[in-house]
């Protein structure tokens, strides 16, 4: 590194009192003095990165390195600005360069080990956040860290440790609380669950970042709270990029390009539920784009959709702005975002405007929160009408639900014994295959007094864990329930088979506040009469919008009370319950939430006059 001049100290100066423009100007000023003084090549590089500009820097910032390769900070700046471009491999081998110079380099550690997780190397992501604590065990971007890679490995006991260190030491530590909450949820750990809910929700109505949106789907039956926690999550991660990649161009297509972009285009809920529409599209009018995000796992699911997409592309290695320049170039007229704010999801993309149409569908429960999506694609039950204002895009709404299903699942024919899924010969099976997280206290408690009310009943689980078993059934105790009337189903490899053992069961009991969305439609497609609670918010409302689309609408409550009242009821008239079995299996035939053609053409409806809209308002700029 070369000695500090009083140029150089001054520019430094500047920066650190935030007159970065100022900073910049000398910077280049040592330059030309200099070529080869790296303090300013990093310095400046610090200050196009601010400024998401690593086009502009990149390749400064590699002469630098080529001139000082022994100073670690313009390798870890290299690193940042390949990052941003999408060139993850160099951006690694920038970040590894930097740490042989430095190993105890814990900013690089934390920046390499978050790459490493969106390059799906989870286990070379924990071993460096891991390095960190070992160097720092109060670092808490660590900590957050090592704790949201512990949830993916499904160990929620060491993940809640973290997170609970995490708050003990920053209390206020953005999303913090929602994490901490989130996984306990996950392993059915309800402690202080309700002094939770009330912290979180008046954070999010003060509009602090106390919870990501997802998580706070789990506790919240409120469409404004939803709001307010989504729009302060949006603004803080993806604020919409500077330079948008469509700027009003017309294209002029035979067909319609539709790209959906997704991480879950393999075994996935999302994938199967989309699967069966991508194969019916209309090839005459629509061209079919997968984008893909996610892994490739080689399942038959996944190869479905390398045959369905006209185009199928696994985007993987791409950086976000790669991804959208690459949608632009292919004059993408709509792309649907399948994901939203879950898991392997990459918003970002859609915030360098890569298509005249950004459309947010079935992945994601609820508004986005963003400008960078237009419209959102429900129905009348999910979002109201005078619910729209809670939501940012544009409702635009499909005739029945606005969850597909695929009329070409065959379930098993073979049906597994009650004694095969470990469940009694006699008694009422009262079966509930959502997430762990899904069960919240007040909705267990009124299983736990069906079961007290049921002589003989059981309540089949499909528990993702030891620990949220384990807490079921304590949980169970406590409520005088003997934990043995909790049954755990297993996983079996092939859906038909999964779907076959819904027939041992006498009726499905939702989630609240958030419902069962696949699950519910499983249960129903297998003739299983489904029993929910539709309550305020988008996701509270999913079950019952299948309900009205079998025919079924008497079966969705509008309280816990009505909820509970109602299950109790069929659980002791086996007759109602043959008869509702019975209407089941005949409106599937006649009802549209199995019809897959149907709900296509509606999709195709809607997506035409998205484009129409689009046409028209090209043409009014035109004229104006």
């Amino acid at each position: 590194m070369n000695a500090p001049n009083s140029l150089l100290v001054q520019a430094i100066t500047l920066q650190n009192q935030g007159r970065e423009d100022e900073a910049a100007a000398l910077f280049l000023k040592c330059l030309e003095a200099n070529a080869n003084d790296v303090a300013a090549i990093y310095s400046l590089g610090v200050i196009y990165l601010k400024r998401r500009q690593a086009g502009d820097i990149v390749g400064l910032l590699e002469h630098g390195s080529r001139a000082a390769p022994k100073f670690a900070p313009v390798w870890f700046a290299l690193g940042e600005a390949y990052k941003e471009l999408g060139r993850r491999d160099e951006a690694l081998a920038a970040y590894d360069n930097a740490l042989a110079v430095k190993p105890d380099y814990t900013e690089v550690l934390n920046n390499s080990g978050a790459l490493l997780r969106e390059m799906h190397r989870h286990h070379d992501a924990l071993v460096r956040f891991n390095q960190v604590l070992s160097i720092n065990p109060d670092d808490q971007s660590a900590l957050v860290n090592c704790g949201i890679l512990l949830t993916e490995f499904k160990s929620s006991k060491e993940a809640i440790g973290m997170f609970e260190r995490l708050l003990k030491l920053n209390p206020d530590y953005d999303y913090g609380l929602g994490l901490l909450c989130y996984e306990r949820l996950h392993a059915c750990d309800w402690e202080g669950f309700a002094e939770a809910v009330q912290r979180i929700t008046e954070g999010v109505r003060a509009g602090k970042r106390v919870c990501k949106s997802l998580a706070f789907m789990a506790i919240s039956d409120s469409a404004a709270d939803h709001q307010h926690c989504v729009r302060t999550f949006a603004q803080h991660f993806f604020p919409m990029g500077q330079q948008p990649l469509w700027r009003g161009e017309r294209y002029r297509h035979k067909k319609i390009r539709v790209a959906y972009v997704s991480p879950d285009l393999r075994e996935h809920p999302v994938g199967h539920l989309i699967a069966g529409v991508i194969e019916r599209h209309d090839k005459s009018r629509f061209e079919t784009v997968g984008i893909s995000l996610g892994i490739d796992d080689q399942s038959r699911l996944r190869s479905r959709f390398i045959n369905a997409f006209d185009r199928f592309i696994d985007v993987r290695t791409l950086g976000n702005r790669q991804v959208a320049e690459l949608m632009r170039e292919m004059e993408i007229d709509i792309a649907v975002d399948l994901a939203g704010y879950t898991s392997d999801s990459r918003t970002e993309i859609f915030t360098h405007r890569p298509a005249p149409v950004h459309v947010n569908f079935l992945g994601y429960p609820g508004t986005m929160g963003s400008a960078c999506m237009d419209y959102i694609l429900a129905d009348p039950h999910v979002i109201p009408p005078e619910h729209q204002g809670y939501y940012d895009e544009k409702v635009v709404y499909l005739p029945d639900a606005y969850l597909p299903t695929d009329a070409g699942v065959k379930i098993s024919e073979n049906t597994p014994s009650r004694a095969e899924c470990g469940l009694p010969e006699e008694g009422v099976v009262f079966c509930s295959f959502s997430h762990d997280y899904k069960i919240s206290p007040p909705v267990f408690d009124v299983w736990m007094r069906l079961l007290k009310q049921v002589p003989g009943s059981v309540l089949w689980l499909m528990s993702r864990s030891e620990a949220s078993q384990r807490n079921l059934g304590l949980e169970a105790q406590a409520r005088g329930v003997d934990p043995a009337r909790l049954v755990f189903a297993k996983r079996v490899p092939l859906v038909e088979d999964h779907l076959a053992r819904y027939r041992q069961a006498d009726l499905f009991l939702d989630t609240h506040p958030y419902n069962a969305h696949t699950t519910a439609a499983d249960a129903l497609m297998a003739g299983l009469p489904v029993v929910t609670y539709m309550g305020g918010a988008f996701p509270a409302r999913v079950a019952g919008s299948l309900l009205h689309a079998i025919g079924l609408p008497e079966l969705a409550a509008d309280s816990l009370e009505g909820y509970e009242a109602l299950a109790l009821r069929l659980a002791l008239d086996d007759g109602a319950r043959a008869e509702l079995r019975a209407r089941l299996a005949k409106n599937k035939e006649t009802h549209p939430l199995f019809d897959t053609d149907g709900f296509c053409r509606h999709l195709e409806a809607a997506y035409v006059s998205m484009w129409r809209a689009t046409q028209l308002g090209q043409q009014r700029d035109a004229l104006s």
